[in-house]
């Protein structure tokens, strides 16, 4: 063998691993910074014509772009909802500026009695996944946010579902009003959204970990999961969502705040792809070292999302306390790495007029602690006076957003920033900002 073709092999070769090194080193956040920033860029305001009240859940269908806002099912507190509402467009801009009177409502599993099997409670989309196995783009899996009661749901012996009506706490509106319970479950459909099919829960708490009176005052939920936003990394759906029980079993007599602040935050569970049709108890929760928890066990929050208490941070169940929620998620092809907006709560029944935005560049979550990568959130938006919740980014009207098919899961250098702006008298969706990101 020619000893000049050997030596300039073993080059090309340390020359590869080389840089295949800094480019993980990089991808990783190691020895090259990590530290992409993001401007907002003032624009006419953009209003969105229907209700929200949760992630915009999204899908291109073919060449129509089609979102799935609002509620659906029993309510107790609010009443029974049909706004859980479909609407199609050329792009993303088209889509959201449908007329209220144009969205349509599609087909809705119905509600069941309690006691029964099935769909209970009220559901929100926050997030689509289309099944990449259906070349057709019709097979959709909806990730929705489900809230019940112990009217709704009453609590079963036998297989531990369900709540107590015992020294529950407050709801949102007033004295005499429930707090809800969070659960995430799946939803199919094979015909674009036109039409839907319970598949059942994806993640939930139970009776045990229910934050009680005398404890919970803060008017928002008795513990539960929810406000998720999903994403595909690998074989596995990842799932971020609100953590808001007590982490373990919950006792009037050894409750502790510091340990409730310790279990909450924004945390991850993932299910895999194959297992979407069938989800009940096929979903892992992260324990704080890998993808071990059941789907209704105590999980282990991601440590750089949560806010110190030097900070103003504390516990879901405290009106003084302060926590980020609602995560909306998505790859991004001009950072190659992964951004996750998020409100912040800083008083009782959701009150916080921040939004917050952190970085992930590990594309594969499912390695070693990926998942767990975020940096530290940084301040994206304020509006004094408002209640700002569900932020999202959304795919601008570009060529290149079109061709690419981008929605809320995936963007590029640019995207339209949306957020629920709240005040007492007044709830818009709307957008007033772009943000453009930089390496």
């Amino acid at each position: 063998m020619n000893i000049k073709n050997t030596l300039l092999g073993l080059i090309i070769a340390i020359a590869a691993c080389v840089a295949a090194y800094v480019y993980l080193s990089s991808a990783r956040g190691g020895h090259v910074p990590f530290n992409p920033t993001f401007r907002l860029i003032e624009t006419e305001k953009f209003y969105f014509n229907s209700f929200v009240d949760c992630n915009m859940a999204e899908a291109w269908i073919g060449d129509t772009f089609r979102i799935f806002p609002g509620k659906y099912g029993e309510d107790p507190l609010w009443g029974y909802s049909n706004n859980l509402k479909y609407a199609n467009g050329k792009n993303a801009d088209e889509a959201f500026l449908t007329k209220e009177a144009d969205f349509t409502e599609p087909k809705m599993p119905a509600n069941v009695a309690p006691g029964k099997p099935g769909l209970h409670g009220a559901v929100w989309f926050e997030t689509i996944y289309q099944d990449t196995a259906d070349t057709s783009g019709k097979t959709l899996f909806a990730v929705y946010h489900n809230e019940n009661y112990p009217a709704t749901l009453p609590y079963d012996s036998l297989s531990g579902e369900g709540y107590i009506d015992k020294n529950w706490p407050q709801g949102i509106t007033g004295p005499q009003s429930p707090a809800a319970v969070c659960r995430i479950g799946i939803m199919k459909s094979t015909d674009g959204g036109l039409s839907w099919d319970n598949r059942g829960i994806f993640i939930e708490d139970k009776q045990p970990r229910m934050i009680l009176k005398p404890h919970n005052t803060s008017k928002t939920f008795a513990g539960g999961v929810g406000d998720p936003s999903a994403v595909v990394s690998g074989q596995y759906l990842y799932l971020f969502y609100g953590e808001y029980g007590y982490p373990g079993k919950y006792e009037e007599k050894t409750f502790n705040p510091e340990t409730e602040w310790r279990g909450q935050c924004i945390s991850i569970a993932r299910i895999a792809l194959g297992d979407l049709d069938h989800p009940q108890g096929k979903a892992q929760r992260w324990d704080g070292r890998s993808f071990n928890a059941a789907y209704d066990g105590v999980g282990a929050p991601i440590d750089s999302l949560r806010i110190n208490p030097a900070e103003g941070g504390g516990p879901a169940s405290s009106p003084t306390g302060s926590f980020h929620w609602g995560p909306s998620v998505s790859w991004n092809t001009h950072l190659n790495c992964w951004v996750m907006l998020m409100a912040r709560a800083e008083g009782p029944s959701w009150a916080g007029d921040k939004i917050y935005i952190s970085f992930n560049p590990n594309k594969a979550l499912g390695v070693g602690t990926n998942s767990q990568a975020w940096t530290k959130p940084k301040l994206l938006l304020q509006k004094k006076g408002y209640f700002l919740w569900y932020p999202s980014l959304q795919p601008l009207n570009t060529a290149e957003n079109i061709a690419n098919r981008n929605t809320c899961l995936r963007l590029g250098q640019r995207a339209r920033l949306f957020v629920k702006n709240i005040k007492p008298e007044k709830s818009d969706y709307l957008s007033e900002y772009i943000v453009e990101f930089e390496k």
